[in-house]
């Protein structure tokens, strides 16, 4: 295989990352909550805390961000999740790929880069050394 011809797994998992999808990173997270008012259950008993409330969570510029989403929302949330670690996934694999195609051209050099290997003069360069000044 010559380093120009692109290999056929390459060409199937390029095509594959160009397909657009609706994904996101980020994790679901379940919670159940204290509330404000005093006199609430809630705040001496951890079963009858209030919930539960779903959040997306996901990092975003050095914080850890989540916002709260509707119970309804959570299969198509969990599908783009899913999606995400997918494409991640296929991301990992070009670069395999990517990889194993850079190796093979190192391994069979073009004929060009054989023809302009480095023959060696038969003159060699004498290093020149500074002159010193007497009075140092």
């Amino acid at each position: 295989m010559t380093p120009t011809t692109v290999p056929s797994q390459v060409t199937e998992l390029s095509a594959a990352l160009s397909r657009p999808k609706p994904m996101r990173r980020g994790s679901l997270n379940e919670r159940y909550m204290k509330c404000g008012q005093a006199g609430c259950a809630c705040q001496q008993d951890a079963q009858a805390r209030h919930g539960p409330y779903y959040t997306l969570t996901q990092a975003a510029e050095g914080r850890t961000r989540s916002r709260y989403l509707r119970a309804e929302d959570l299969p198509e949330v969990r599908q783009q999740i899913a999606a995400g670690w997918e494409f991640r996934r296929q991301v990992e694999s070009y670069w395999e790929a990517c990889e194993r195609w850079a190796d093979a051209s190192l391994e069979s050099p073009p004929a060009a880069a054989e023809a302009a290997e480095k023959k060696g003069s038969g003159r060699r360069s004498r290093t020149k050394s500074a002159r010193r000044s007497k009075r140092s």
